[in-house]
């Protein structure tokens, strides 16, 4: 499938180069660069080179293409510990509008993402009810 860019979205912009980015990888479904807002030293967003809001509109060769990607960044950055985060939507602390998968470096306790887990309870009941309904 051929890439679909944005005429308006930043991502896209980065893309085709009409925004200067910090690019440190580039292949025909996805580009990767540098956070200009980083999280740690190292902080990088991959984006795939076709423009969809959330992950499960985004064709599946982009998606292929997008992890081993975010696997190369880690490893070139030598990080020991690091996170790899994708959100979907406002809601989901999603800020630009275009899919995208940050690889975060972990160098220490201040450094890096740091994340609430208000985990609950679950209700066996309903977690077989919804695990029955969302067989794939």
């Amino acid at each position: 499938m051929a890439s679909k860019l944005a005429a308006e979205c930043i991502f896209c912009k980065i893309i085709r180069g009409e925004i200067p980015s910090f690019k440190i990888y580039e292949s025909a479904h996805s580009f990767a660069f540098f956070d200009i807002g980083p999280l740690s030293d190292g902080h990088a967003l991959v984006i795939p080179k076709y423009h969809a809001e959330k992950m499960h509109e985004l064709p599946d060769e982009y998606l292929a293409d997008a992890m081993p990607v975010a696997k190369k960044i880690a490893a070139a950055l030598g990080s020991e510990n690091y996170n790899i985060l994708q959100n979907n939507g406002r809601l989901a602390h999603q800020e630009v509008p275009h899919v995208h998968f940050h690889v975060i470096p972990k160098p220490n306790e201040e450094e890096g993402l740091t994340i609430g887990w208000p985990a609950k309870k679950a209700d066996m009941d309903k977690l077989k009810k919804l695990a029955e309904s969302t067989k794939l």
